[in-house]
Protein backbone atom coordinates (compact mmCIF):
# COMPACT_ATOMS: atom_id res chain seq x y z
CA UNK A 1 0.00 0.00 0.00
CA UNK A 2 1.37 3.43 -0.93
CA UNK A 3 2.02 6.22 1.56
CA UNK A 4 -0.66 8.43 0.02
CA UNK A 5 -3.18 5.57 0.21
CA UNK A 6 -2.37 5.23 3.90
CA UNK A 7 -2.83 8.98 4.34
CA UNK A 8 -6.23 8.92 2.67
CA UNK A 9 -7.34 5.97 4.81
CA UNK A 10 -6.21 7.70 8.03
CA UNK A 11 -7.75 11.03 7.05
CA UNK A 12 -11.08 9.41 6.17
CA UNK A 13 -11.03 7.56 9.50
CA UNK A 14 -10.34 10.76 11.44
CA UNK A 15 -13.17 12.61 9.68
CA UNK A 16 -15.66 9.83 10.35
CA UNK A 17 -14.59 9.63 14.01
CA UNK A 18 -15.00 13.41 14.39
CA UNK A 19 -18.53 13.30 13.00
CA UNK A 20 -19.63 10.75 15.60
CA UNK A 21 -19.81 13.60 18.14
CA UNK A 22 -19.74 16.31 15.44
CA UNK A 23 -18.56 18.98 17.87
CA UNK A 24 -15.48 21.21 17.80
CA UNK A 25 -14.69 20.35 21.42
CA UNK A 26 -14.83 16.58 20.88
CA UNK A 27 -11.67 14.82 22.03
CA UNK A 28 -9.83 12.75 19.42
CA UNK A 29 -9.64 9.02 20.04
CA UNK A 30 -6.53 8.21 18.03
CA UNK A 31 -6.29 4.47 17.26
CA UNK A 32 -2.60 4.62 16.31
CA UNK A 33 0.48 4.21 18.53
CA UNK A 34 1.67 7.46 20.09
CA UNK A 35 4.62 8.96 18.25
CA UNK A 36 3.99 6.97 15.05
CA UNK A 37 3.66 8.68 11.68
CA UNK A 38 0.09 7.35 11.57
CA UNK A 39 -0.70 9.14 14.84
CA UNK A 40 0.78 12.36 13.47
CA UNK A 41 -1.31 12.09 10.31
CA UNK A 42 -4.45 11.42 12.37
CA UNK A 43 -3.72 14.43 14.59
CA UNK A 44 -3.07 16.59 11.52
CA UNK A 45 -6.43 15.77 9.99
CA UNK A 46 -8.23 16.15 13.33
CA UNK A 47 -6.89 19.71 13.61
CA UNK A 48 -8.02 20.39 10.04
CA UNK A 49 -11.46 18.92 10.69
CA UNK A 50 -12.05 20.96 13.84
CA UNK A 51 -10.87 24.09 12.07
CA UNK A 52 -13.15 23.37 9.10
CA UNK A 53 -16.12 23.50 11.48
CA UNK A 54 -14.81 26.53 13.36
CA UNK A 55 -14.67 28.34 10.01
CA UNK A 56 -18.33 27.40 9.44
CA UNK A 57 -19.38 28.65 12.87
CA UNK A 58 -17.59 32.00 12.64
CA UNK A 59 -19.48 32.78 9.40
CA UNK A 60 -22.84 32.74 11.18
CA UNK A 61 -24.22 36.25 10.43
CA UNK A 62 -25.93 36.29 13.83
CA UNK A 63 -22.82 35.35 15.83
CA UNK A 64 -22.09 37.37 18.94
CA UNK A 65 -19.04 39.62 18.27
CA UNK A 66 -17.34 38.55 21.50
CA UNK A 67 -17.80 34.90 20.57
CA UNK A 68 -16.52 35.63 17.07
CA UNK A 69 -13.34 37.18 18.44
CA UNK A 70 -12.75 34.17 20.69
CA UNK A 71 -13.28 31.88 17.70
CA UNK A 72 -10.89 33.93 15.55
CA UNK A 73 -8.19 33.58 18.17
CA UNK A 74 -8.90 29.86 18.43
CA UNK A 75 -8.55 29.56 14.64
CA UNK A 76 -5.23 31.42 14.84
CA UNK A 77 -3.98 28.93 17.45
CA UNK A 78 -5.24 26.08 15.31
CA UNK A 79 -3.33 27.40 12.30
CA UNK A 80 -0.16 27.51 14.37
CA UNK A 81 -0.77 23.95 15.62
CA UNK A 82 -1.34 22.84 12.03
CA UNK A 83 1.90 24.43 10.86
CA UNK A 84 3.85 22.93 13.76
CA UNK A 85 2.52 19.47 12.96
CA UNK A 86 3.29 19.78 9.25
CA UNK A 87 6.87 20.66 10.17
CA UNK A 88 6.96 17.68 12.53
CA UNK A 89 5.86 15.40 9.67
CA UNK A 90 8.57 16.89 7.45
CA UNK A 91 11.10 16.11 10.20
CA UNK A 92 9.93 12.49 9.99
CA UNK A 93 10.61 12.50 6.24
CA UNK A 94 14.01 14.12 6.72
CA UNK A 95 14.98 11.36 9.14
CA UNK A 96 13.44 8.65 6.95
CA UNK A 97 15.49 9.74 3.93
CA UNK A 98 18.61 10.78 5.85
CA UNK A 99 20.81 8.06 4.34
CA UNK A 100 19.76 8.57 0.71
CA UNK A 101 22.61 9.43 -1.63
CA UNK A 102 21.47 12.43 -3.66
CA UNK A 103 22.24 11.97 -7.36
CA UNK A 104 24.06 14.56 -9.47
CA UNK A 105 21.47 16.79 -11.08
CA UNK A 106 18.84 16.03 -8.44
CA UNK A 107 16.16 18.70 -8.22
CA UNK A 108 14.10 20.23 -5.46
CA UNK A 109 10.30 20.11 -5.37
CA UNK A 110 8.09 23.19 -5.14
CA UNK A 111 6.87 22.06 -1.72
CA UNK A 112 7.99 19.60 0.91
CA UNK A 113 6.27 16.20 1.25
CA UNK A 114 4.42 17.24 4.42
CA UNK A 115 2.93 20.36 2.82
CA UNK A 116 1.66 18.17 -0.03
CA UNK A 117 0.18 15.85 2.60
CA UNK A 118 -1.41 18.93 4.19
CA UNK A 119 -3.25 19.58 0.92
CA UNK A 120 -4.32 15.94 0.80
CA UNK A 121 -5.83 16.27 4.28
CA UNK A 122 -7.84 19.31 3.19
CA UNK A 123 -8.98 17.47 0.07
CA UNK A 124 -10.28 14.64 2.27
CA UNK A 125 -12.42 17.19 4.10
CA UNK A 126 -13.65 18.82 0.91
CA UNK A 127 -14.56 15.42 -0.50
CA UNK A 128 -16.44 14.36 2.64
CA UNK A 129 -18.48 17.54 2.89
CA UNK A 130 -19.16 17.84 -0.85
CA UNK A 131 -20.44 14.26 -0.77
CA UNK A 132 -22.79 15.33 2.03
CA UNK A 133 -24.09 18.15 -0.15
CA UNK A 134 -24.49 15.89 -3.17
CA UNK A 135 -26.67 13.57 -1.09
CA UNK A 136 -28.82 16.18 0.70
CA UNK A 137 -32.44 15.13 0.62
CA UNK A 138 -33.62 18.62 1.63
CA UNK A 139 -31.84 20.32 -1.30
CA UNK A 140 -32.97 20.75 -4.88
CA UNK A 141 -31.95 18.35 -7.62
CA UNK A 142 -29.97 21.19 -9.21
CA UNK A 143 -28.00 21.70 -5.98
CA UNK A 144 -27.21 18.00 -5.75
CA UNK A 145 -26.13 17.88 -9.39
CA UNK A 146 -23.83 20.88 -9.00
CA UNK A 147 -22.27 19.37 -5.88
CA UNK A 148 -21.87 15.97 -7.55
CA UNK A 149 -20.01 17.64 -10.43
CA UNK A 150 -17.73 19.38 -7.92
CA UNK A 151 -17.27 16.10 -6.03
CA UNK A 152 -16.17 14.38 -9.24
CA UNK A 153 -13.48 17.03 -9.71
CA UNK A 154 -12.36 16.74 -6.09
CA UNK A 155 -12.04 12.96 -6.38
CA UNK A 156 -9.96 13.33 -9.53
CA UNK A 157 -7.81 15.94 -7.81
CA UNK A 158 -7.34 13.63 -4.82
CA UNK A 159 -6.22 10.80 -7.10
CA UNK A 160 -3.78 13.09 -8.92
CA UNK A 161 -2.34 14.54 -5.72
CA UNK A 162 -1.98 11.07 -4.20
CA UNK A 163 -0.07 9.93 -7.28
CA UNK A 164 2.15 13.03 -7.17
CA UNK A 165 2.96 12.50 -3.47
CA UNK A 166 3.92 8.88 -4.02
CA UNK A 167 6.04 9.87 -7.02
CA UNK A 168 7.77 12.60 -5.00
CA UNK A 169 8.59 10.18 -2.19
CA UNK A 170 9.87 7.63 -4.70
CA UNK A 171 12.07 10.29 -6.32
CA UNK A 172 13.48 11.36 -2.93
CA UNK A 173 14.13 7.73 -1.99
CA UNK A 174 16.00 7.21 -5.27
CA UNK A 175 18.00 10.44 -4.93
CA UNK A 176 16.40 12.07 -7.96
CA UNK A 177 14.94 14.81 -5.77
CA UNK A 178 16.04 16.16 -2.41
CA UNK A 179 14.26 17.74 0.51
CA UNK A 180 14.91 21.26 1.66
CA UNK A 181 12.56 22.42 4.38
CA UNK A 182 11.95 26.08 5.17
CA UNK A 183 10.24 26.71 8.48
CA UNK A 184 7.19 28.91 8.12
CA UNK A 185 8.44 31.58 10.53
CA UNK A 186 4.96 32.98 11.12
CA UNK A 187 5.31 36.51 12.49
CA UNK A 188 1.83 37.44 13.67
CA UNK A 189 1.85 34.95 16.57
CA UNK A 190 5.32 35.96 17.76
CA UNK A 191 5.39 38.77 20.36
CA UNK A 192 8.90 39.62 19.18
CA UNK A 193 7.87 40.24 15.55
CA UNK A 194 4.22 41.40 15.66
CA UNK A 195 4.29 45.22 16.17
CA UNK A 196 0.93 45.17 17.94
CA UNK A 197 2.25 42.65 20.47
CA UNK A 198 5.61 44.29 21.15
CA UNK A 199 4.15 47.78 21.24
CA UNK A 200 5.76 49.40 18.23
CA UNK A 201 4.66 52.99 17.57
Amino acid sequence: MSFATDCNRIFDDAIVRYHVADHVDAQPQCPYPEGSIEARLFAKNWIDTVQWHLEDIIRDPAIDPVEALALKRRIDRSNQDRTDLVEEIDSYFRQHFADVQVLPGATINTESPAWAVDRLSILALKTYHMHEQACRTDATAEHRERCQAKLDVLLEQRTDLSTAIDQLLADIAAGRKYMKVYRQMKMYNDPATNPVLYGAK
